[in-house]
Parts: structure tokens; C-alpha cells; sequence
């Protein structure tokens, strides 16, 4: 399991942003690396020390668990209440279960604890992780397993192929190397999803326990 700090944090991020090549104006500096180490400081510190529970999960949990995972973003399940205990969080896009803010430059996307199913993760499936001389609340693969499959058909819905794509491909990973069974986290997200959406994920499940089977004979061949 990788050890975080700001820097290491701050690096993921920094290198993300600096090779999108989807945005063409984007160019980062030793300047913009600097901010953003700040901003991951001054971000988890304040959760710390105002005592807002939270819940890191996303591309850089996914680091966590997996090496090689890049992401632009930091993703968090918090309660909505929670917000106006951090001033400079400014909203740059709002849902029902979703909120995408900015923190000193640097993207925070979070997760909703009104949702019932980002809650039961939050409460149920987390570990600590170390970050500097502190710890904090990380998911675990399995909650990361069970908000991948959940976004899926959302993200195929409204045409993310490729993000799609990218967490099927996170799922296999985290099945594969924690053998984690899909079918459990399966029967969690089945009551949060339409009829058509429970079949497409078991679908998807099935190929996912394909591919991992075909990996594992592999290397014992």
C-alpha cells in the first residue's frame, strides 16, 4: 500500500495535468506544482484539524491500492453539511449527489453522504492510510469496487466510453490483485440501480471474471 504525502500527491496531479494533451493551453509549472502541493496540504490539513469526516476515494485511492493509476482531481465522499466549513471550497458545478469545486487551483470533486450508497461506503468500507506524520480515511478496494460498478451505466449512459473503460479497467485490477468476488459488491449496488442497469453491471461483472480468469491461467502457464 503507497505512503502519500503532499509532494507525492501533488506530483500525481501535477504530471496528469502537464501531459493532457486534450488541453492544448494547459502548461504547468515548477510554480503550478508548488500551489498544488500547498492546496493538498492546506486541504487535508483543515479536514484534520476541523474534524469534518471525509472519505478519499477516486483515482487517488485507486494509487493507493494500484500503482501506475493517474488522475487530475481529488475525489472525497463528505456530508453536504460539511461544506460551509471549508470557506474557500468554491463550487464550480452542482447535482443531487455530486458537487465539483475548486480549492486554491486545485479540483475537488465530491461525493454526497445524502446518497445512501456513497454513505454505507463511507461508514462501512474505509482503512487508514498514512499521509505525512497523520493518517487518513482512505477506501478500501472492495468500496472502491462498489462505487466503480455503481457510476458504470451512468457513464455509458451519457456517452463516457472511455471513462467508462478506464473504471472497468480499475475494477480489474482491484479484483485481481485483492481477489476480491464481484458478486458481493454486485448485491450492495443492485438496490441503488433501475432493473436494466442491475442486468448491464451483472454483464459487465461476468466479462470483468472472464478476463481475470484468462490472467490467471496465464501465469501459471
Amino acid at each position: 500500500m503507497a505512503v502519500l504525502s503532499a509532494r507525492s500527491l501533488a506530483s500525481i496531479l501535477y504530471y496528469a495535468k502537464a501531459f493532457n494533451f486534450s488541453q492544448q493551453d494547459a502548461r504547468m509549472s515548477s510554480a503550478d506544482f508548488d500551489q498544488l502541493t500547498a492546496a493538498v496540504s492546506r486541504l487535508f490539513e483543515v479536514l484534520s484539524r476541523r474534524q469534518i469526516p471525509y472519505l478519499l476515494v477516486g483515482g487517488i485511492a485507486m494509487r493507493v491500492h494500484v500503482e501506475g493509476r493517474n488522475t487530475q482531481d481529488i475525489d472525497l465522499i463528505m456530508r453536504r453539511s460539511d461544506l460551509a466549513s471549508l470557506e474557500q471550497l468554491i463550487i464550480a458545478d452542482e447535482s443531487r449527489n455530486f458537487i465539483r469545486a475548486d480549492y486554491y487551483g486545485l479540483q475537488v470533486d465530491l461525493l454526497l453522504t445524502q446518497n445512501p450508497l456513497f454513505k454505507q461506503v463511507e461508514t462501512q468500507y474505509k482503512t487508514q492510510i498514512q499521509w505525512g506524520t497523520q493518517t487518513i480515511p482512505c477506501a478500501t478496494p472492495q468500496g472502491l469496487v462498489i462505487l466503480k460498478l455503481y457510476a458504470l451505466p451512468s457513464l455509458y449512459r451519457q456517452g463516457q466510453f472511455d471513462r467508462a473503460a478506464l473504471y472497468e479497467t480499475d475494477i480489474l485490477q482491484l479484483a485481481y490483485n485483492y481477489k476480491i468476488n464481484l458478486e458481493p459488491a454486485i448485491r450492495i449496488v443492485d438496490p441503488h440501480l433501475i432493473e436494466t442497469d442491475r442486468a448491464e453491471i451483472r454483464n459487465i461483472a461476468a466479462d470483468i471474471e472472464r478476463r481475470i480468469d484468462r490472467m490467471r491461467r496465464s501465469g501459471q502457464g
